[in-house]
């Protein structure tokens, strides 16, 4: 990388900068994070200020936005326009490093860097609001919720149907016993809508001026820039299709799992399953498939019975159940959930939204139950916000949404292993595939360390 087009803003900091680049611990770490009462404005910042950056940095715009980074100054340029006196950064290290006034901050990168933003971000007493999925490892994911409890901070993951009605909703449903035991939940969605088995293209292009791609690769292994890929005619890695690239993310269910799979992850109950399978096709080292069917076994939870889960990507979509006609609309169509209880049947949408039984007939005489679960008004902004100045934890901290993040990646195990694979979620391993370990945690590149 050509450190002579660094611009003077991004080179700051000096020998701290350079320390905390280099992986240090030089970082004087506080007792905790900032006591900031619900009358006063927290000081947030942005890591990932373009894409959706823009709008998880724009919905904190009621409190004090201090500082933005982004490692490509085109991607982030509406976000700057807006916070004109915010100060600029490109690598998040520096950041956090001399923005000491800083309570929080949005994560809004790609996969491979959710981690280690986050980890140094709550080292130093910030809270954090961290795009889903939380983390590109199962073991990151352990990682960061044993961080949140150590350093007390507030935490969210942006998964936002969990702040919504529909998914409490169902959960009161489902709790009730309005299908009985629940004894299959079928989860799918449309997704990938990138570029998925393909192979790493041998080119190299230009990098252009405004995108620092030694930052954007971050902790992932270096590879040359390449705009786009000469099979695809697409963009190549950013801004967008990263997803489909193992280095980078986390395929379909990395994209959209931590909403779709949520529903059920909490009306079930779940926990760790037991064993993971999967079928697909077209993946390879480099990518995930074109497509996968992802079997998850889970135990019996207290009083509720074993249940298998499956997971649909790619245009597969689960069998329909007897007596559903083609007309009967399941879930939202291409995204949605189906659960089987030993009484009946349920739907619901991607993010919890219009649940209801089936078939039709049946909802026509459903009471719902009178609500009981918290809501949470003003949605998950506001929620994390209000935990950030001491109040309750925000509906989706990372003490649920870690182990929800740890179970939808142990499908991407079973689909790069190629094996049904037996989990062990104490030791954090693969009990009867060793090879699979591999996936659980990664190796980063030198100067980058959680």
């Amino acid at each position: 990388m050509d450190r002579k087009k660094i611009s003077r803003r991004t080179f700051l900091g000096g020998a701290a900068a350079a320390t905390v680049a280099a992986g240090c611990a030089t970082v004087t770490r506080p007792q905790g994070p900032r006591r900031v009462p619900p009358s006063e404005k927290l000081n947030v910042a942005a890591i990932g200020a373009g894409g959706k950056g823009e709008s998880d940095i724009g919905s904190c715009a009621s409190e004090n936005v201090v500082a933005l980074c982004d490692v490509d100054d085109r991607r982030a340029a509406k976000t700057f326009a807006r916070f004109p006196n915010a100060k600029r950064y490109r690598d998040f290290r520096v950041m956090l490093e001399k923005e000491k006034s800083i309570d929080a901050v949005t994560i809004s990168t790609p996969d491979h860097t959710h981690a280690v933003a986050a980890m140094m971000a709550m080292s130093l007493g910030k809270h954090v609001y961290v795009q889903k999925p939380m983390t590109h490892s199962i073991y990151e994911a352990r990682m960061l919720t044993e961080a949140a409890r150590k350093y007390k901070v507030a935490t969210q993951l942006g998964n936002q149907g969990h702040s919504g009605d529909g998914v409490r909703r169902l959960c009161e449903m489902i709790w009730s016993g309005a299908i009985g035991p629940v004894r299959e939940a079928h989860i799918w969605t449309n997704r990938p809508s990138w570029p998925q088995g393909i192979k790493r293209p041998t080119i190299t292009d230009p990098v252009p001026e405004t995108l620092d791609w030694d930052l954007w690769l971050g902790p992932a292994p270096y590879r040359p820039y390449v705009k786009i890929h000469p099979d695809t005619g697409r963009e190549c890695y950013c801004p967008f299709v990263w997803r489909g690239w193992w280095d980078f993310g986390c395929g379909a269910l990395g994209d959209m799992a931590c909403h779709i799979m949520d529903p059920a992850f909490w009306a079930l109950k779940l926990t760790s399953p037991t064993s993971v399978e999967a079928v697909s096709e077209g993946g390879n080292d480099e990518t995930a498939p074109l497509w996968s069917i992802i079997r998850y076994e889970f135990p019996q939870r207290g009083d509720m019975p074993p249940v298998t889960v499956i997971w649909y990507d790619g245009g597969k979509l689960p069998p329909r159940p007897e007596g559903i006609g083609p007309d009967v609309k399941l879930g939202e169509g291409d995204n949605g959930s189906l659960f089987i209880g030993d009484k009946g049947m349920a739907t619901t949408g991607c993010y919890g939204d219009g649940s209801r039984l089936l078939p039709d007939s049946v909802m026509k005489d459903y009471k719902f139950p009178d609500p009981y679960i918290p809501r949470i008004p003003g949605g998950p902004y506001r929620d994390w916000i209000q935990a950030c100045k001491g109040g309750r934890p925000a509906c989706s901290n990372f003490d649920y949404s870690g182990p929800l993040t740890e179970m939808v990646l142990l499908g991407n195990l079973a689909v790069r292993s190629g094996k049904k694979i037996q989990w062990d979620p104490k030791n954090l391993r693969v009990t009867n595939v060793p090879e699979a370990n591999q996936y659980v945690r990664r190796e980063y590149r030198s100067g980058w360390s959680l």
